[in-house]
């Protein structure tokens, strides 16, 4: 190591131990099922639309799967003890739906009710606290036979869905997300078809989508509060803040379009009880039938809204998915590996954006990292992802600044806890705070973690253990 180097880490473990967060706020990590179970098929787990997706040429950037991906399905006991080494409180992961209901709607599958319980009950047993999203993505490839996220009927499918989850696992699980992002599975699904299913039906695709998954939101709502009285209710959005790439009024117009699609869709859908005028307007013969209580079974209401952030929006008039006609705009600066601007004021500036206008009783944010190129353990042990951690640090500094001007965050989920299947990405493209080796399953904390771990400690008092995973 350079004199250099450990200069830079000092102070910015100096740097991590001047945050200061609010009593109570949650440090935890964050998964999603498809990326890191593997066992597609074990135990009667029935096939979602991700295991046919990547069995297409062509799509995966490594051609990979999540066929084994990180094996959790069999080491969940290593994972939790790695939450545990780095001292953190809570941990966000999702059901995959097909694992407890093969087909989607119908026959339960016992062996998945008993794998869950297995991990909720040991996460429990080590002192952390469940986060369960009931959909990340994997829909049952029996539902999207029958049209998806384009079927109404699907939402209703997933209310009956939330049901059994909430009756096999509310008596312990109390944090419950419905949908995480349907931004990205509506639209990277069914408008650019850059993830699973794979359809490339433009704007309509993405509008389409949205209702129903917004709607199957609305519908879950009140099961889960039915089924687990002292449940909080949240969902999770992926949002960003969008400036004009310049003060041409074209530019303008491009950035308050891809507003309302990604932002203002989602949020006055739940927060207000009814879809932007100006969207509306836009979309016109694009929207599917919206029924006359479709606006208030959404409104439904929450307790918690969960943000996911990874950067800003600069756009500029374009021609991509007609009619909101953007392009997206890269200034100069630093790139992570899927080529997100590394941006740090982005959470800060998200924060204000959704207590401003929105005024949510509670603020998670539910994912928050970066993406580097594979890293590999070096001779010491460590897997030093400097940039990983410098990224934390500059992002929690945000944060912290945002609590302390009132708005009401009160939980942090790094994405994530481990190296995993990144969707269309493969492997090629890690987020992980811990290194997970492929070839051997081991898994070791990376520096960032490290640097993530000291700060939750921090807030929980708790030593820092050493871990080397599966050696």
């Amino acid at each position: 190591m350079t004199s250099n180097t450990d200069n830079n880490r000092k102070v910015l473990e100096a740097r991590a131990k001047e945050l200061v967060f609010p009593p109570g706020f949650v440090f935890g990590a964050a998964t999603a099922a498809y990326q890191i179970e593997g066992a597609p098929d074990a135990d009667g787990k029935g096939e979602s639309i991700w295991d046919r997706f990547c069995k297409v040429p062509g799509v995966i950037a490594d051609a990979s799967s999540g066929d084994i991906a990180c094996d959790h399905y069999h080491r969940w006991r290593d994972d939790i003890a790695v939450l545990n080494a780095m001292g953190l409180s809570a941990y966000r992961f999702s059901f995959a739906w097909t694992r407890l209901i093969p087909d989607g709607k119908g026959a339960i599958n016992d062996n998945g009710i008993a794998f869950y319980d297995r991990l909720i009950d040991d996460l429990l047993s080590a002192g952390i606290e469940p986060y369960a999203t009931l959909y990340h993505w994997d829909l049952p490839q029996a539902l999207q036979d029958r049209g998806g996220w384009y079927n109404r009927e699907t939402a209703e499918h997933f209310a009956a869905y939330a049901a059994v989850a909430t009756r096999a696992f509310g008596d312990r699980v109390k944090k419950w997300t419905t949908l995480n992002e349907p931004w990205t599975f509506c639209w990277s699904g069914y408008a650019s078809g850059e993830d699973a299913p794979g359809f490339k039906d433009g704007t309509k695709g993405g509008v389409i989508a949205s209702h129903h998954a917004l709607l199957a939101h609305g519908l879950a709502v009140p099961v889960i509060r039915q089924t687990v009285p002292d449940a909080a209710v949240g969902i999770v959005f992926d949002l960003n803040v969008t400036e004009p790439a310049s003060e041409d009024p074209r530019d303008i117009a491009a950035a308050r379009r891809f507003d309302g699609a990604q932002n203002r869709w989602f949020l006055d859908a739940v927060f207000k009880g009814s879809y932007p005028q100006d969207m509306l307007e836009l979309y016109a013969d694009l929207l599917p039938p919206i029924h006359a209580d479709d606006n208030a079974t959404i409104a439904a209401p929450i307790d918690y809204l969960g943000v996911n952030i990874y950067r800003r929006s600069v756009m500029a008039e374009g021609e991509e998915l007609a009619p909101l006609n953007f392009q997206r705009v890269s200034p100069e600066g630093t790139y992570s590996a899927v080529n997100y601007e590394i941006w740090p004021r982005c959470i800060y500036d998200i924060l204000h954006y959704v207590n401003d206008n929105y005024a949510p009783k509670e603020i998670v944010i539910s994912e928050n990292g970066v993406a580097t190129a594979p890293e590999t353990v070096s001779e010491d042990g460590h897997v030093w992802d400097d940039q990983r951690a410098t990224y934390y640090v500059d992002h929690l500094e945000q944060v912290a600044k945002a609590a302390s001007e009132g708005v009401p965050v009160n939980g942090y989920f790094a994405w994530t806890l481990t190296d995993n299947f990144e969707w269309a990405y493969g492997y090629s493209t890690p987020f992980g705070i811990t290194h997970v080796d492929f070839h051997t399953q081991v898994r070791t904390i990376k520096y960032s973690g490290e640097i993530y771990g000291q700060i939750a400690q921090q807030a929980r008092s708790i030593p820092m253990m050493k871990t080397g995973l599966g050696r």
